[in-house]
C-alpha cells in the first residue's frame, strides 16, 4: 500500500499543476512516483530538474540508462528498477544489457567502468579513494562524465529512496530486485 498518493492531476493547482503539465508533456503519462513527489513542488520540481539536466550531458545515454539499473537494483527499489527498466528498454537497451547492468556488468568496458565505479560510490556513501577516479580516466572517461556518473548515481538514489518511504503503486512492468535468474 501506498504511503503517498499520488496527487490527482485535475485537482492540482499553481506549481503543483504547471510540474505534472510538464511530466505529461515529456513522458505522455504522469507517473505515480511523480504523483507522489507532487505533494511536495519542491520535490518534484528539482527531480524534473535534476532529470532534465542530463539531456544535455556528455556522458552517453546508454550508459546512463545502465548505471540507472545498476543503482536500482543496489539500493533495492523495485518501483525504481521497473521504471528505469522500461525507460531503458525504450530506449532500445536490449534484456541482455539490462541484466548485465543489475549485476554490474556491461559489454563496453568504459560503460562497465562507469558502472562498476557507480557502485563503489553507493557502497562507500561516496568515499572513494584518489585511485578508483583515476582508473575511470584510464577506461577513457573525461572529467565532465566522471561528474555526470555521481550526479546520476544521485538522482536514482533519489528515486530509489523517495520510492522506498512513498511506495507508489509500479505501473510499469514489473522488474524484481534479486530476480535476476529470470533475466536474459
Amino acid at each position: 500500500m501506498a504511503n503517498l498518493e499520488p496527487v490527482d492531476p485535475a485537482t492540482a493547482t499553481g506549481k503543483t499543476k504547471d510540474l505534472l503539465d510538464r511530466v505529461q508533456q515529456r513522458s505522455g503519462r504522469i507517473p505515480n512516483m511523480a504523483g507522489a513527489m507532487a505533494h511536495s513542488p519542491a520535490a518534484l520540481g528539482g527531480y524534473v530538474a535534476f532529470a532534465s539536466a542530463f539531456l544535455d550531458g556528455v556522458l552517453a545515454p546508454e550508459t546512463r540508462d545502465l548505471i540507472a539499473l545498476a543503482v536500482a537494483e543496489a539500493a533495492g527499489d523495485d518501483y525504481t528498477l521497473s521504471a528505469v527498466a522500461a525507460l531503458a528498454a525504450r530506449a532500445g537497451r536490449g534484456d541482455a544489457d539490462i541484466a548485465a547492468a543489475r549485476r554490474g556488468e556491461a559489454r563496453d568496458a568504459k560503460a562497465e567502468a562507469a558502472i562498476s565505479f557507480a557502485l563503489r560510490l553507493v557502497e562507500a556513501r561516496g568515499h572513494v579513494a584518489d585511485a578508483e577516479v583515476q582508473a575511470l580516466r584510464s577506461a577513457g572517461l573525461g572529467d565532465g562524465e566522471i561528474a555526470e556518473i555521481v550526479a546520476v548515481v544521485v538522482l536514482n538514489l533519489y528515486r530509489s529512496y523517495f520510492n522506498l518511504v512513498a511506495r507508489p503503486q509500479i505501473d510499469f512492468p514489473v522488474v524484481r530486485v534479486g530476480a535476476l535468474e529470470a533475466a536474459v
